[in-house]
Formats: C-alpha cells, sequence, structure tokens
C-alpha cells in the first residue's frame, strides 16, 4: 500500500472479576500495544473500572495509534480485538488493487482459521456430551 499516515482511535474494553485482575490485564495490553511493529500508540487514557450488576466490573482505555500501513491496523484489530474502532484521519485513502487484495486474502485466511477452530471445538463439544451421556 503506498505510504500515507493514518490515525485511528481505538476502544480496549476489559470486564471480569476481581477488580485488580481486570486493571492489570487492560495495563498488561497498553504495554503490549506500545511494543507492537509499525503500529505507534499516540496517547491513551484508561478509565476507573466501575462494578456491573452482574457482580462483575468493567473497564476500557481510549487509545490513538498512528501507522503508515492499512493491514497493520487490521493486525491490530484482530490481535486485540477492540469494541470501537475509528480512522480518525485522513478523510480517505489510496491503494492499489493488489495491495488491498493481499489484505482481504489475510483477512479471510483469519476468518477461515478460527471457523476451523469453532468447528473443531463444536466436534470435541458433542463428543465430550455423547461421552457424558454414556455415563
Amino acid at each position: 500500500m503506498e505510504t500515507q499516515k493514518i490515525v485511528a482511535r481505538i476502544l480496549m474494553e476489559v470486564m471480569g472479576s476481581p477488580k485488580e485482575h481486570i486493571e492489570k490485564t487492560l495495563k498488561n495490553l497498553m504495554e503490549k500495544m506500545k511494543t507492537e511493529r509499525d503500529i505507534k500508540v499516540l496517547k491513551y487514557k484508561v478509565f476507573e473500572a466501575e462494578q456491573l450488576e452482574n457482580k462483575m466490573w468493567s473497564t476500557f482505555a481510549e487509545v490513538e495509534v498512528e501507522t503508515n500501513q492499512l493491514k497493520r491496523l487490521w493486525d491490530l484489530c484482530f490481535d486485540y480485538m477492540p469494541s470501537s474502532f475509528e480512522i480518525l484521519e485522513p478523510e480517505e485513502l489510496r491503494f492499489n488493487m493488489k495491495n488491498l487484495g493481499d489484505v482481504l486474502n489475510d483477512l479471510m485466511a483469519r476468518l477461515h482459521k478460527y471457523d476451523m477452530i469453532i468447528k473443531n471445538l463444536h466436534a470435541e463439544n458433542i463428543l465430550l456430551k455423547k461421552e457424558k451421556e454414556k455415563s
């Protein structure tokens, strides 16, 4: 892809229990993100954890990142699974179709990988249920 600065805002959410665990987990995610190749964390703000009605805790961070590679943003989304993603700049991206095809093929490979994992887990779950019924 043509080199073009891309700035994005993402929201990283963590939910669980106890409170200290989710706060530490989010802190570790932020530290790991700062070491990502070709991704620059411009700024981030971690919000106070709040207890939910179900006794679980929830916290999140608002993070601004910069990269010159659209593919790295795809990777960031798959690796960190943010709850929200917004490209702040530029308003338009320019790239050639071969590079877009490469990014989409990578996306499809990841989706097929996850689909295979889900199907295998489903099959294992069925086998475990059958084994349980026998006993």
